[in-house]
Formats: structure tokens, sequence, C-alpha cells
């Protein structure tokens, strides 16, 4: 396996104040700390320079978005990608994300194409599962291990009283959950390394969008807790049927 394309994206740190703007239409971006969606941090980036480092080869970020996400991708750089592309387009549809990513992919040709399980922010696990099906490549989602032999590779995800172990070779797409690596921290050297590796950045390819924002709220406040003496089972069950619906 030579060619490893992680796809990155940006999200706000989970300790940012959310709010929304232009009657809630609009996230509003001001003060809030971004960083690399973890779990395409984490998990799917670092089996991705875990591969190269024991089989050889090239690992290329890619992320979909504006110059804003420059920093974010920087940071992949230090963590030791080899290299980066940016396709400069707008992120609000998944699908119109999945399709910027299937087009490049097609035209570089990847062995395999790794990401996180999902965004921190939508949390929809969405566009992997999108670009495997424009691709028509095979995909494995919420993958927590992948071993390569050659082109062959070998993935277990947890299921339901078990764990599924599924058979398949390159190119294919994985989506990566918990298990599949461990953090890396930065360190100076690639630090500075990530000020001199290639950012490609490319026109966005030609899509529409499938879906419109029609507008944003935020959820309801968390309601006071309720104490129910440890005697009094008949209030207990009245509560968790009428109030919390739980039964």
């Amino acid at each position: 396996m030579n060619k490893i394309l992680v796809c990155i994206s940006k999200a706000p740190d989970t300790t940012s104040k959310i709010s929304f703007a232009d009657g809630n239409t609009k996230f509003d971006e001001n003060g809030v700390q971004f960083i690399i969606n973890p779990f395409d941090e984490w998990f799917a980036l670092v089996r991705g320079l875990e591969l190269k480092e024991a089989n050889g080869g090239n690992v290329t970020v890619l992320n979909v978005g504006g110059a804003d996400n420059d920093p974010i991708i920087r940071k992949a750089l230090a963590i030791g990608a080899d290299d980066a592309v940016r396709i400069d387009a707008k992120t609000d549809d998944a699908l119109y994300v999945a399709k910027q990513i299937a087009a490049y992919a097609k035209q570089n040709s990847f062995d395999l194409l790794l990401f996180g399980k999902e965004t921190i922010d939508y949390n929809g696990s969405q566009v992997a599962g999108m670009v495997a099906e424009l691709m028509n490549l095979p995909y494995v989602s919420l993958a927590s291990k992948l071993d390569m032999n050659g082109n062959n590779a070998t993935i277990e995800r947890e299921i339901e009283g078990g764990v599924e172990v599924i058979e398949t070779s390159t190119p294919f797409i994985l989506s990566a959950a918990k298990g599949m690596a461990e953090a890396r921290i930065p360190n100076m050297r690639g630090i500075m390394a990530a000020r001199t590796k290639p950012l490609t950045v490319v026109p966005a390819f030609e899509a529409t969008n499938s879906t419109k924002i029609k507008s944003f709220t935020m959820p309801p406040a968390k309601s006071s807790c309720k104490y129910v003496d440890a005697a009094n089972v008949e209030e207990l069950v009245s509560l968790l049927h009428n109030e919390a619906k739980a039964i």
C-alpha cells in the first residue's frame, strides 16, 4: 500500500460557547476555538501514519473548507502527514462535501481513504459512506482495528454482543472509531517541519448542495433533579411514566 488519504474536518472545541447569528440561520464563529475533529485526528490520521511507518508509503490529509482551516491542516502536518490538500469550498451540505472529496480522490488514485467515525459538531457520520457510494468502493464504518498485509486488510468493529471481523482489499474506505489508534502530540521537530510541507489549495469541483440550513436552535436547558424517597416506589413509577416518559 502506497497512498493513504486521511480526510479531516474543522470542529469547535467542546469548551466553546455556542451561539447563532442572522436570525438563528448561521453558526456564530466569533470567539470560537477550532480544532481538528478529534475522531479524524486521533484515530484516522494516527492509524494512517502507523501504517505508513510500518509499510512505507505516503499520507495526504484532505480538508474541504476556506483559508481559515489552514491552521488545523498545519497541525495535521505537524503530527506527521507528508502533505496536505485543501479544496476551497463551503461545507454546508454533507453530500456536497462528499462530492468534493470523491472527485479529488478519483483523480489521484489512493489505496486507502480514512475518516473519523463522525464530527463532534453535527455527529452525522454521513460523509464517508457517501464518498464510498460515489466512488463505488467497499466501505467499513465504525472500525476499531485495521491491520494490513500487502493489499489485504483485516478490520474489526464492535457490534452488539461481540466483534465483527471483515476482510477486504485495497482500495477501500474506512471510518475509524475508538480503539483504532492512540492520540499523538506534535513535537517541536514536527511543528517546524510542518511550516515547509506542501499545502496545496485546489478550486472546488462542480457540484450542487442538496440541503439548506433553515435554522439552528439550542437544546432545552436541563431541568432540576427530582429526588424520591427510596420507600416511595409508586411516586417513582409515576414520575418515570408521566414526566420522563421512560416507561
